[in-house]
Parts: structure tokens; sequence; C-alpha cells
């Protein structure tokens, strides 16, 4: 029975690709970390809200819908310039508030979640992180999706190495890096219950 279970777990281990990033490559790196923050946070019941990549998709598609009108408009140049002029203007008021949003809403954020199903005293969260380029320093920050709300808690955050959680060949060290993930997902819980 014993060997039944360990020889079903190393299958499952051997079938499971094991995340691997060029070591040399930060943003390989921060890739690979941020891939799996997602992961964790989504398996511990939090669903993710796209709203906001949603509103980004749109703006851009309305940016390539007025690039393309102004390219393959019927009239040629001299006769089509006040059209033109229109069309560059739109594009770059486009533009610009999708560049207000990425800079304003969504900062370093890679998650944006609802509260978890049936929870009444929580709030989405706010999974953002940072990775300096030439520095092996990851910051992972947990916020509330609505800090001005009574059930948010305060943001919790940790730095650590990304050293700590590769392996010599680039390969992710799941267990270590989801432990420390998770600790920091308790720590948020808790904070609510501390401001009391």
């Amino acid at each position: 029975m014993q060997e039944k279970k360990s020889s079903s777990t190393s299958t499952e281990m051997a079938n499971k690709n094991p995340k691997k990033a060029n070591l040399l490559d930060h943003h390989s790196i921060k890739h690979i970390l941020d891939e799996s923050v997602s992961e964790i946070v989504t398996s511990r019941g939090y669903v993710e809200d796209v709203r906001m990549s949603n509103v980004r998709l749109l703006l851009g598609t309305i940016i390539i819908a007025i690039a393309l009108v102004a390219q393959f408009y019927k009239k040629k140049f001299p006769e089509n310039r006040d059209f033109l002029i229109g069309c560059i203007a739109l594009y770059i008021v486009f533009n610009g508030i999708l560049q207000l949003i990425i800079h304003t809403k969504e900062k370093n954020a890679i998650l944006f979640t609802y509260p978890p199903e049936g929870s009444f005293t929580s709030t989405g969260l706010v999974v953002s992180s940072k990775l300096p380029r030439f520095s092996d320093l990851y910051t992972l920050t947990i916020a509330s999706a609505d800090p001005k709300s009574i059930s948010a808690g305060q943001p919790v955050e940790f730095t650590k190495s990304v050293t700590q959680w590769f392996a010599k060949d680039g390969v992710l060290v799941e267990g270590l890096f989801w432990k420390d993930v998770l600790a920091l997902l308790d720590e948020y819980a808790i904070e609510p219950k501390k401001k009391k």
C-alpha cells in the first residue's frame, strides 16, 4: 500500500513539469515567480478579477481601430488632412488614458481578485511584485482591492532574495516559494483582527 502511494506521488511529480527560468534574465525569473504567486492565491479561493485587463484590451482595440481607419481611409493625403489630424488626436487621447490607467491603477499589480466566495468580512486582493534590474531581491505585496473598506486589511509584504527559491539549474523550488507566499497570505488574513 505504501509503495503504491509513493510510486503514484513520484509519477505525479515526474509528470508535472518543473518551472525553469534563465537565471541570467531577471524578467524570466520575475515571470516564473509572478505566475506561481497567481496560482497560489487562486488556490486559496480567490477568483481573479479580470475587469482591469478587459478595460485595457478594449482601449487597445480602439487604438488599433483608429490607426487602421487612419491608414486605410479612402481619400489620399492632401484631401484627408483634417480626418488624419482627428485620428492622430484620438490616438493620442486613448493612449494617454491607457497609460494613465496602467500607471495609477495597476502600478506593479500582477493579480486583482474578488473576495473569497461566501466571505462577508473580506475584500478582494491586489497582489503586486517588484524585482529591480540587477538585484536579486523580490518584493511581494498583498493589499486590499478596496483600501477604504472597513474590512480591508493592512498591506503586507516581504522582500527576499530569489536565490533561495531557485536551484543552480534554474528550476523553481516550489515548496519553499509556496510556503513563503502562503505565510504572507495568512499574515494578511490575520491583520484585520490585530487592528481592533
